[in-house]
C-alpha cells in the first residue's frame, strides 16, 4: 500500500502580531474555508465521544451546503466513540489525512492508515477507536439517505484510495484523473466521494455548470480555482463550497500534482418543492 501524505489541521492560535488579512470568502455561490482559519476556538464536540474535536466546514444552511455535512475530526489517543452517529437516515463517508484509526462496521473490524475510505450505509451499525499514540485526523461526510421504491440501500463497505478505479478524463494524458470509490452505474448511491488529481499544468478547460453541489478539501499542492466570476488561489488545507449550478475551472500551478477530496449530490430527482418532505 502506498504512502500518503495529506493535509491536517492541527489547531493552534495566531499571534497577536499576526495580520487579520486572510483569504476566506463566504458568497451567494461559493465559500472559502482557508487552512488557516481551523484554529481551537473554532472546534466543536459531539456527545458520546471520547477525546475529540473536530472542524465543521460544511452543513445545511439557507445560502450554504444544501445536501451533506461536513466535519473534520481529530482524535487524541484512546479516543472514539460507540455511539458516533445518531440519526439513522444519515450516510457516511470516512477518510482518513493522518493517523491510524481503528474502525469496526457490522462487527468486522477494520485500521485505516492516510488513504483509507469507509461508507457506513443508513442505519449501519460501526464504531472507532484511536489505539494507536498519535492523533488521527479523518474527514466525516455525511448525507441524509434519499429512499427510491424498488432500489435497495447500498452496503457499507471499507477500501483504500491504492485499490479504488482511476479514471483519465478523456484527451488529458492523465493530466487529470479521478478516484472513484463507487460504480458511477450503482443506482443506489445517491452520492460520490471521490479524489480529483491534476498534474501540473493540468486544467479544467471550460467553466463547469452543473447542478450537483460540491464540498472540495484540498488534499495536497496548489491551484487557481474559478469560482463563479472569481477566480482564487487555493492549497492543502482549503476547503471550497460551490452550490448548485456555481461556474467552475480550475489550473493546477504546481510544482507538484494537485489533488482534492470531492463530494457531490447524484442519481436522485430533482425536487421539485423548495422544502420537500423526507
Amino acid at each position: 500500500m502506498s504512502n500518503h501524505s495529506y493535509f491536517a489541521p492541527h489547531g493552534g492560535h495566531p499571534a497577536q502580531t499576526e495580520l487579520l488579512t486572510d483569504r476566506a470568502m463566504f458568497t451567494e455561490a461559493y465559500a472559502v474555508i482557508p487552512k488557516g482559519v481551523m484554529r481551537d476556538i473554532v472546534t466543536s464536540h459531539l456527545p458520546f465521544w471520547d477525546k475529540m474535536r473536530m472542524w465543521v466546514i460544511a452543513r445545511p444552511l439557507t445560502g450554504f451546503a444544501e445536501t451533506f455535512s461536513q466535519y473534520i475530526v481529530e482524535v487524541a489517543p484512546e479516543g472514539g466513540s460507540e455511539r458516533p452517529e445518531l440519526d439513522p437516515d444519515a450516510e457516511a463517508v470516512v477518510f482518513i489525512v493522518e493517523g491510524e484509526l481503528d474502525i469496526t462496521v457490522e462487527g468486522k473490524h477494520h485500521t485505516l492508515v492516510p488513504g483509507g475510505y469507509a461508507f457506513l450505509a443508513p442505519g449501519a451499525e460501526w464504531s472507532l477507536r484511536n489505539n494507536s499514540k498519535a492523533n488521527v485526523t479523518f474527514h466525516w461526510l455525511r448525507k441524509h439517505y434519499q429512499k427510491v421504491e424498488g432500489l435497495d440501500a447500498p452496503e457499507s463497505f471499507v477500501t483504500h484510495r491504492d485499490n479504488a478505479t482511476v479514471i483519465e478524463m478523456p484527451g488529458t494524458e492523465g493530466r487529470w484523473v479521478t478516484t472513484r470509490f463507487v460504480d458511477m452505474a450503482d443506482m443506489r448511491h445517491d452520492m460520490h466521494v471521490n479524489i480529483v488529481t491534476f498534474q501540473p499544468g493540468g486544467v479544467i478547460p471550460f467553466a463547469e455548470t452543473h447542478v450537483m453541489e460540491h464540498g472540495l478539501y484540498v488534499l495536497e499542492g496548489k491551484a487557481v480555482y474559478r469560482l463563479n466570476q472569481d477566480w482564487v488561489e487555493v492549497e492543502a488545507g482549503d476547503f471550497m463550497w460551490l452550490r448548485a449550478f456555481c461556474p467552475q475551472a480550475c489550473y493546477a500551478g504546481g510544482p507538484g500534482k494537485f489533488s482534492y477530496l470531492l463530494y457531490k449530490d447524484v442519481n436522485r430527482h430533482v425536487h421539485l418543492t423548495l422544502n420537500p418532505k423526507r
